[in-house]
C-alpha cells in the first residue's frame, strides 16, 4: 500500500520538506518542485529515472534544502500504473497516487489547461494534503506486485471472451448479407464448412468472402485456444489449493484459498470466483461493510440542498468489474439461496413490485451480498440460511 504522507514536526529541524508534482505524458515528464513556498519546474523524459533522480538533487539546491530534506511526490494514476510509484519509493521517496476523479476542477465555462497549470495544480493539492488536509484529494493504492499479477490471468479471460463473441457476430453477419444462417461457429474443419456454404441461387460464395470468413475463423480457433489454456491454467490452481486445504498447509488468507472457499457457497461459480478474489478480496484489506460497499461503488449519492432531497442512486465509483460479476450473483442467489434470509429480505421488499421496483432492490442486494461474502471469504461467518455445495471448503 502506499505510504501516507503526514505532517511531521520535525521536518523543519531535518531541513523540511520537497513537495514533487508529476504530470506524467508519453514522451515527457513535467515535474514541479516546491519548499512550501518557492516554486520550481522542470522537464525530464518520460521513464528516465537517473533524470528524475537528478533533478531531485538540483531542486533541493535550487530552493536550498539540504541534501536529507524530505521528499514527498504524488501523481495521478492512470495508464503507467503502480510501476512508478515503486521506483520513487526506491529512490527514498514518499509517494501518493491521485484518483483524477478527486482533482478540483474550476467550474468556469471556459478555463486555461495546459501541463504546467495542472502541475502547479497537483501541487498544491500535495501541499495542503501533507499541510495535514488528508480530503484535499483522495488516494489510490498501489498493488503489490504479485497481487498485480495475479489478476492478469482474470482480465484477459474477460478480453477474449469478449473478442470470441466479436469475431462470432463477425461472421454471422457476413453470412447473414447473403441470406445463409449457420449454426455453431468453430471447429477445426471450418474452412471445408465455408467452401460447401451456398448463396440463395446455389452458387458459391464469392471468392474474397471466403478467404475473409476463413481467416476470421483462424483467429476465432486462436482466442478459443487460448481462453481453454487460461481456464486449464486456473482449474490446475483450484486443485492444487484444494490439496493444500486438505493437508492442513493452506494460509487462510491466501487468495487462491479464498477462490476456493467462494465456490463453496451455493449461486457463486468458478468464474465469478475468480473475479471477486483477483478485483476484491484477495489484497484489499477492509476494516467495515462501509468500506466494502464504497470501493465496489455500491453507496448511496444523496442530493440535499435546502427543500431539495433526494437519491441519484448509486455511485459507482467503485470497481466496474465487481458491480457487474455481483449483479449476475443476486440474481443466481435467489434462484439456488431461497431460504436465505437475504432472499427473505428481498422477496418481502420487492418481490410484488413492478419491474423496475425489482431491478431497483437487486442493487440493494447486491450490496448486502457482497458484504456478506467478504465476511464469509475473511472471517468464515456463512450467510443467514445459506446452503453451501457438497464438500465445500471452509
Amino acid at each position: 500500500m502506499t505510504t501516507q504522507a503526514t505532517p511531521n514536526a520535525n521536518d523543519k529541524v531535518k531541513g523540511g520538506i520537497l513537495h514533487m508534482a508529476m504530470e506524467l505524458s508519453q514522451k515527457q515528464w513535467l515535474i514541479a518542485f516546491s519548499d512550501g513556498a518557492r516554486r520550481r519546474q522542470v522537464t525530464v523524459s518520460a521513464r528516465d529515472l537517473k533524470a528524475l533522480g537528478a533533478a531531485i538533487e538540483a531542486a533541493k539546491v535550487k530552493l536550498k534544502l539540504p541534501v536529507e530534506a524530505r521528499v514527498v511526490s504524488c501523481y495521478e494514476a492512470g495508464r503507467d500504473g503502480f510501476w512508478i510509484d515503486r521506483a520513487l519509493k526506491a529512490m527514498t521517496v514518499e509517494n501518493l497516487i491521485m484518483d483524477s476523479s478527486s482533482i478540483e476542477v474550476n467550474r468556469r465555462r471556459r478555463r486555461a489547461k495546459n501541463d504546467r497549470i495542472d502541475a502547479g495544480k497537483l501541487l498544491t493539492l500535495l501541499e495542503r494534503y501533507v499541510r495535514g488536509e488528508p480530503k484535499a484529494f483522495a488516494i489510490v493504492h498501489a498493488l503489490p506486485e504479485e497481487d498485480e499479477d495475479f489478476r492478469r490471468p482474470v482480465r484477459e479471460l474477460k478480453r477474449l471472451n469478449k473478442e470470441a463473441g466479436a469475431l462470432v457476430s463477425r461472421i454471422r453477419s457476413h453470412l447473414a448479407t447473403q441470406g445463409i444462417e449457420l449454426g455453431p461457429v468453430s471447429g477445426k474443419d471450418w474452412p471445408q464448412t465455408v467452401a460447401k456454404l451456398k448463396l440463395w441461387d446455389g452458387k458459391p460464395l464469392g471468392q474474397n468472402l471466403q478467404q475473409g470468413l476463413v481467416r476470421d475463423g483462424e483467429r476465432l480457433a486462436l482466442v478459443c485456444r487460448q481462453i481453454r489454456e487460461i481456464k486449464a491454467q486456473f482449474k490446475q490452481l483450484e486443485k492444487q489449493a484444494r490439496e493444500t486445504a486438505a493437508a492442513g498447509n493452506a494460509a487462510p488468507d491466501a487468495p487462491m484459498q479464498k477462490i476456493v472457499r467462494l465456490q463453496g457457497m451455493r449461486s457463486v461459480g468458478p468464474a465469478t470466483a475468480w473475479i471477486l478474489t483477483a478485483e476484491f478480496f484477495g489484497w484489499r484489506r477492509f476494516q467495515n461493510r462501509r468500506q466494502v460497499g464504497s470501493a465496489a461503488g455500491l453507496t448511496g449519492t444523496p442530493y440535499a440542498s435546502g427543500s431539495m432531497d433526494r437519491d441519484q442512486g448509486i455511485d459507482k465509483a467503485g470497481n466496474t468489474r465487481v458491480r457487474s460479476v455481483m449483479n449476475q450473483i443476486a440474481w443466481l442467489w435467489l434462484r439456488y439461496q431461497p431460504d436465505s434470509a437475504l432472499t427473505h429480505w428481498y422477496n418481502a421488499r420487492f418481490g410484488t413490485g413492478t419491474k423496475r421496483q425489482r431491478r431497483v432492490g437487486i442493487v440493494a442486494l447486491m450490496r448486502k451480498l457482497l458484504i456478506a461474502l467478504w465476511r464469509y471469504v475473511e472471517f468464515g461467518e456463512i450467510p443467514e440460511g445459506a446452503e453451501l455445495k457438497p464438500g465445500a471448503v471452509l
